[in-house]
């Protein structure tokens, strides 16, 4: 996000400045005290659009439309011509320009973030990039997070949060090309993000096989949990079990035989489902 710096009234071009002829003041004059008609104010904005579009020209560098940024700007000269009073003896100039740059300022801070942040944060961040870019031109490199703490009178906590929330000024489309090796097809960044989880099968495969243990017997049940759960040998269960470990060969391959016949699957997914429903 690039904001322009601030401007203030003596940066004003000075053909606007300038108070002009007497007759020149005396039609002002009139003008304002006739504000409230819509010529009068048409005129009045149309004498000092110059004005507007001053300032907000110095946002062009901004990622928003100048378009935008002009109508923006009429808006505060508006606001401005409203509310101005000339009895009061000081220039209009020195009255629109922090009344145009706030209504620039609004804008940029209520309908430019496309994610939502917090108005403090916001405001910390404009004040961040104009620090930045102060600190870089004056001492020839970028600030440090220590140095930026100090210009702004906030600490480093800060600092990097306003840092962060630089990134949610604008946001990426998931469907934008990003940089890819091959050259004849694109890549999306929502293409690039994640993979396919091969897991979801197993949960998928657990719930047939699940479904299916509860028409085994426990005996075999068991059988199964200690070979292909608990990971034990054939030898291993007939000791736990008390029986020869031929008679435990015998009792594998009946309950796998049955979780075929049950889950209607090749004998060598079945084989090895169990094992994958452990995760192994």
């Amino acid at each position: 996000m690039t904001i322009a710096p601030t401007a203030t009234p003596t940066d004003m071009p000075s053909s606007i400045e300038r108070a002009g002829s007497d007759r020149d003041r005396r039609e002002l004059a009139a003008l304002w005290r006739r504000r409230s008609e819509e010529a009068a104010r048409a005129a009045l904005v149309k004498r000092f659009m110059p004005l507007a579009r001053s300032l907000a020209r110095r946002y062009e560098r901004s990622s928003e439309p100048l378009d935008d940024l002009l109508q923006v700007a009429a808006l505060g000269l508006v606001k401005a011509i409203d509310r101005f009073e000339p009895d009061r003896g000081y220039a209009f100039a020195s009255f629109a320009v922090p009344t145009i740059l706030g209504e620039l300022r609004r804008y940029f801070r209520d309908s430019c973030w496309d994610v939502h942040v917090p108005r403090g944060t916001q405001e910390r961040t404009l004040a961040l990039e104009e620090a930045e870019r102060r600190l870089t031109s004056d001492r020839g490199r970028p600030p440090t997070v220590a140095e930026l703490s100090q210009y702004l009178e906030i600490d480093g906590e800060q600092v990097l949060d306003a840092m962060a929330a630089a990134h949610a000024y604008g946001a990426l489309s998931l469907d934008a090309p990003r940089a890819s090796a091959n050259a004849e097809r694109p890549v999306s960044y929502a293409e690039s993000l994640g993979e396919v989880d091969e897991r979801y099968e197993l949960v998928e495969d657990g719930a047939t096989i699940d479904s299916a243990l509860r028409h085994i017997p426990p005996r075999e049940r068991l059988v199964l949990e200690l070979r292909f759960v608990q990971d034990m040998t054939q030898s291993e269960i007939a000791e736990r079990i008390g029986v020869s470990q031929m008679q435990v060969s015998r009792l594998l391959r009946h309950a796998l035989e049955q979780l075929r016949i049950l889950t209607g699957a090749s004998a060598a997914d079945v084989r090895f489902g169990p094992r994958r429903l452990d995760g192994s």
